[in-house]
């Protein structure tokens, strides 16, 4: 079976580099599938790393897997395989390079079941050499959905904003922070990216009008449309399902308040009238309700509204105050920040019984957003007083920090699938 890559890399920015990333995991799944993943035959490293690395640190992320050393053992081909000598060994990844001498490679992997000795996957990609870890990403999705059911999330991607002095830079990198590219760098403060459905265009505020005005930009071709410039404070967008208008808040006519907006910045409409702050806006995944943080009952706590307006249903009612609410992909429960003793979590409560889950042991925890098949959650916090990413599986099991070489992260989302 062949498939081409191609749609894979269309994302064009301005600038790119390479993140150097420290990356601490910590905690297990309940169940870790034993797996070995060989080194591919002919594959070259770039920028350090090779595919089977890359693929390797994608599946020991998850926490599903245990890494298993293939102890100087190279097949490449199910011919070369003796099952006799992967004793203790689930499923087995193979694989080589060949180069095709335009600027192209060949990437040839298979997924074995050394148990049962069968052939789960085989696959050729075609793509440009210096795609290699798009490359490693794709075969880790392929290789996470094959043995767990659920569809991989290493090809997606994720925004956020780094802050290094008086510069603000809007970045969008891999899912695991690397290959960091610059959208848009200002000398003042960029906040609440928020991708489009389809994974072509980031919304964020902007302060460089000397207050906050509400852009949106393509990732394609940098152009950069005004979406909301009002009178007073224009901020933190949120896109419906459709991808046919954004949630804003505006406070235009007097505290701020939630708004919906084409996505071509017609047709404003008003949908909350409370006299309190209402603010945070994000949809449902069917694009028929909102959630959304206000204090209109004293204290900040997450309120879910109809998309035309109406009856506000309080949410929260445990810890200090909650904030920052965003929905699981499936639309059964939602993620939020919770303040709580002096002390910052993150916490998932499911529509249906009404039950919390703490996810995090507590800090500087802010702006949680779930990973397109609802298995982790990115979210903001600290590390020796620097913003850095990090991610918490849904079930809190395992977390994972990401602390980049420079600057301070804040803002994270993660984005969309991207369609192949």
């Amino acid at each position: 079976m062949r498939g081409c890559l191609g749609l894979l890399f269309g994302l064009c920015v301005v600038t790119s580099a390479q993140a150097t990333l420290d990356i601490e995991i910590t905690g297990a799944g309940e169940h870790q599938t034993p797996i070995s993943v060989v080194r591919f035959g002919g594959e070259e490293r770039i920028a350090g790393q090779t595919i089977s690395s890359v693929v390797s640190n994608d599946l020991l992320r998850t926490g599903l897997f245990k890494l298993i050393d293939p102890a100087g053992k190279a097949p490449h081909e199910p011919g070369e395989v003796r099952y006799v000598e992967w004793a203790g060994v689930e499923a087995l990844v193979i694989g080589s390079v060949r180069a095709l001498g335009d600027g192209r490679a060949e990437v040839r992997f298979r997924l074995l079941d050394a148990v049962r000795q069968t052939e789960l996957i085989a696959l050729a990609v075609t793509a440009r050499s210096d795609q290699v870890r798009a490359i490693g990403h794709r075969i880790a999705d392929l290789v996470y959905e094959k043995l767990t059911g659920s569809a991989g999330v290493f090809s997606t991607r994720i925004a956020y904003v780094n802050r290094e002095g008086k510069q603000f830079r809007l970045v969008v990198a891999d899912s695991d922070g690397y290959g960091e590219q610059t959208l848009l760098s200002l000398n003042e403060p960029i906040m609440s990216p928020a991708w489009s459905p389809d994974g072509k265009q980031i919304a964020y505020v902007s302060f460089e009008r000397g207050h906050a005005t509400v852009f949106v930009q393509s990732l394609a071709t940098q152009k950069r449309t005004v979406l909301a410039d009002f009178s007073g404070s224009n901020s933190a967008p949120a896109w419906s399902p459709d991808g046919k208008q954004l949630a804003i808040v505006l406070t235009r006519d007097g505290s701020s308040q939630l708004y919906l907006v084409g996505a071509d910045g017609k047709d404003l409409r008003r949908i909350t009238f409370s006299e309190t702050i209402d603010t945070e806006p994000a949809f449902s995944p069917d694009g028929k309700t909102l959630l959304f943080t206000s204090d209109r009952g004293g204290k900040a706590q997450i309120y879910r509204v109809a998309a035309e307006g109406g009856y506000a249903e309080r949410l929260t009612f445990e810890g200090g105050n909650n904030f920052s609410p965003r929905f699981s992909p499936d639309g059964k429960s939602f993620v939020y920040s919770q303040f709580s003793g002096g002390t910052f979590y993150i916490a998932v409560q499911d529509f249906e019984s009404k039950q919390v889950q703490i996810l995090t042991p507590g800090g500087w925890e802010k702006k949680p957003s779930f990973a397109p098949n609802g298995k982790l959650i990115l979210f903001a916090t600290e590390s020796q007083g620097r913003g850095i990413l990090a991610t918490v599986s849904s079930d809190g099991r395992v977390k994972q920090k990401m602390v980049a070489q420079r600057g301070d992260i804040r803002e994270p989302i993660w984005g969309p699938f991207l369609k192949q």
